[in-house]
């Protein structure tokens, strides 16, 4: 039986507890682990073998256990050697062992502390008091549009200069400016000069409507615009003396506009 016939009796008054109870206890455990062992070794080339040699394989788990517990210790002593021993080498202090300190404090009829307990102000990890590139105060001392920076000089970049009272004056002066720029661009928007106007009118895609074109020059024009089309796509039409003519009629405009393909255009594969 493995499992225990009488789970419910007294276990003083029990004779037999079932093979469970003595299978991973005694030596029967060490049996289970010296078979372990012979197999595990047999398997990575060692001449054992249980049942063949059971005294050699004792001897040889003997031999075994006690190397590895050699091994254990030479790599305790080595990380010991390497990073030191930080719970043996502190030292308890002296007020913990005894319970007790020369340090002389004072209480009054309440309980609280007079003279002797002064509590100190806890420090900060990180350095205080510190200015950096001629600063004469700290970072984080000045703060203006979701930004942090010097109040010596309001520069809100960390690795910055000092620049002092100077530098303060010019970054007023260059807001005046950019800002002075901005409402200047802003009313060039809002009221469009006549020579902006006429350059849209000209060269753009907007046409007004009072423009008044030959029909017949038109009509030369788009040939003119075809012919320069068919010679961009075949260089071998291309003449040898290519005269260039800086000046540019309204009705040749209006033809390049008329044949002109925007690659933005979705028709722009149906035009011919």
């Amino acid at each position: 039986m493995r499992e225990d016939p009488l789970p419910d009796a007294d276990p003083n008054e029990k004779f037999y507890g079932g093979d469970n109870q003595y299978r991973m206890s005694g030596q029967a455990l060490d049996f289970k682990q010296l078979n372990i062992h012979a197999w595990e070794a047999f398997e990575k080339g060692q001449d054992i073998h249980m049942q063949a040699a059971p005294s050699q394989a004792k001897l040889l788990y003997k031999n075994y256990k006690v190397i590895k517990e050699k091994l254990k210790l030479k790599m305790k002593d080595a990380i010991m050697e390497k990073y030191g021993n930080a719970a043996a080498e502190e030292e308890v202090p002296r007020e913990l062992l005894l319970g007790q300190s020369e340090q002389q404090v004072e209480y009054d009829r309440a309980g609280r502390i007079i003279k002797g307990m002064e509590t100190s102000l806890p420090k900060s990890k990180y350095e205080e008091d510190v200015y950096i590139n001629n600063h004469t105060s700290v970072w984080g001392s000045w703060w203006r549009d979701h930004q942090w920076g010097y109040i010596c000089c309001k520069q809100t970049i960390k690795n910055s200069y000092c620049t002092g009272a100077a530098g303060i004056e010019a970054a007023e002066v260059a807001a005046d400016l950019m800002k002075a720029n901005i409402a200047h661009k802003a009313a060039n928007e809002e009221t469009p000069s006549p020579a902006k106007e006429e350059r849209l009118a000209t060269w753009g895609n907007d046409v007004p409507d009072d423009l008044v074109l030959d029909k017949k020059k038109l009509a030369e024009a788009l040939k003119k615009e075809d012919e320069r089309k068919r010679e961009e796509k075949d260089e071998r039409k291309r003449r040898y003396n290519v005269r260039w003519n800086d000046e540019v009629t309204a009705e040749e405009m209006e033809a390049y506009r008329i044949k002109k393909i925007l690659h933005d255009d979705p028709m722009k594969d149906f035009l011919q």
